[in-house]
């Protein structure tokens, strides 16, 4: 669980100043600002012996955040079932972050594609009864899927689009992948299509990019909900991660219902919670493979604490570390960054060990091995990976949270079911 503490008396909740900041989207600067004006006050905690700034839980209330997640209907949701198979085709479907945490909200899969290899490896090997197409998407003659689909999905690579002629229509993106995703919904006619992908698509190239893919969509007859970008960690995801989710409805049901994006899970939750023994997991992590540090590095980063990075070591280590990157601007929060068990991951990358990305295990001085990086990302502990470690790492880096997607899965399927429940329905 986040870092909370209780008084010795009427047992109020407190929250500590980093998870505040995660938990209302805001900077830690903008925090501070907000109590040095007065908008928000720290609590008088007894026994804090850090002097770590903490904030009691009524005074957060006032946040609609914070107010959402106490309030929630997280349970509720999690109660919603199908009415009956919907038939489910991923494209891009990578190592099967987004289509495990589909088939947990009640989805069949009828057909997967990915070009990796190893991935698709991955996906066969956990789930032999799915039909895992590997290969160029291109080549994929999507006319050949005779069932029924109910929803197509996929994390298309974000790519920049020709404008010759600025029609920003369908042949404007021929040559890029998401112009094979929209192929694929305009030969399936799926009820439903959704796409995710980074948040930065929302600026990508000027914001002509998502323009262009707004228009498509139309083009297409579907009516896209407002796109909107969703933090893993309010979805039971141990990780600051965010994606970019786009629901599109076909426009013979768009009038008729409407998309209903997840509620927050009841509290946030952070490192701890992925590698030890608790709600998400019934034991400590397993070990596994991983990548290690040079002797140098490590005897480096033994004096890193946990939530710390570069600047907090000694100054002549900074120098050493950092070499010319010490003299220039920025805070390079990422350098030589050491992750605590108290509050939630930052976002996996494809490799733990990068030095831009360090992602160094609170406890021990090496980088997070592979089981590991799999829970953050909170794929089941017998969800095996294939390749090699350095493949695992980028499988597991670029997947979709299981839970996040399991969240975003079970409003899909209410839409369906509300789908389904209109009169006149074949």
């Amino acid at each position: 669980m986040i870092d909370v503490q209780k008084s010795n008396h009427a047992s109020p909740q407190y929250l500590s100043f980093d998870a505040v900041a995660d938990l209302l989207s805001i900077s830690k600067r903008t925090l501070e600002m907000w109590i040095k004006n007065k908008k928000i006050q720290p609590a008088e905690t007894q026994n804090n012996a850090c002097n770590t700034i903490y904030f009691e839980e009524s005074q957060l209330m006032k946040f609609d955040q914070y107010k959402k997640m106490k309030l929630t209907t997280w349970h509720t949701e999690k109660a919603i079932v199908p009415l009956k198979h919907y038939g489910l085709v991923e494209l891009f479907a990578g190592a099967g972050g987004l289509a495990l945490g589909l088939e947990q909200a009640g989805f069949k899969s009828l057909f997967l594609n990915e070009v990796d290899k190893y991935a698709c490896e991955t996906l066969k090997k956990n789930r032999p009864e799915w039909n895992v197409v590997h290969g160029d998407i291109q080549n994929i003659a999507f006319e050949n899927i005779q069932q029924n689909v109910d929803l197509l999905t996929g994390g298309f690579p974000c790519q920049a689009f020709s404008y010759a002629g600025h029609k920003l229509g369908f042949d404007d993106t021929r040559g890029t992948l998401f112009f094979e995703f929209a192929r694929a919904v305009k030969t399936l006619q799926p009820k439903v299509f959704m796409a995710e992908n980074v948040r930065g698509l929302l600026n990508h190239d000027d914001g002509r990019t998502i323009a262009t893919i707004k228009q498509v969509i139309a083009d297409l007859g579907y009516t896209l909900v407002e796109p909107r970008v969703l933090k893993a960690i309010f979805y039971k995801v141990p990780q600051k991660r965010e994606r970019l989710f786009l629901i599109g409805i076909r426009n013979d049901y768009a009038n008729k219902v409407n998309f209903h994006w997840p509620a927050p899970f009841e509290r946030m939750m952070n490192l701890r919670d992925a590698l030890k023994a608790g709600e998400l997991y019934p034991c400590d992590v397993p070990p596994s493979s991983g990548q290690t540090y040079p002797a140098r590095k490590k005897a480096i980063l033994d004096h890193v604490p946990p939530g710390g990075y570069w600047r907090d070591l000694p100054l002549d280590l900074q120098k050493e570390y950092m070499q010319a990157s010490f003299y220039l601007g920025g805070g390079k929060t990422g350098m030589a960054r050491r992750l605590s068990l108290e509050a939630p991951s930052l976002t996996l990358t494809c490799a733990p060990a990068q030095k831009q990305t360090e992602r160094c295990h609170p406890e021990e001085t090496r980088p997070l091995q592979t089981r590991e990086y799999a829970r953050i990302q909170t794929f089941p502990d017998e969800w095996e990976f294939c390749g090699s470690t350095s493949a695992v790492y980028k499988q597991i880096g670029n997947a979709v949270p299981v839970n996040l997607a399991s969240a975003v899965g079970r409003s899909l399927i209410r839409l369906l079911n509300d789908i389904e429940q209109l009169p006149c329905q074949a």
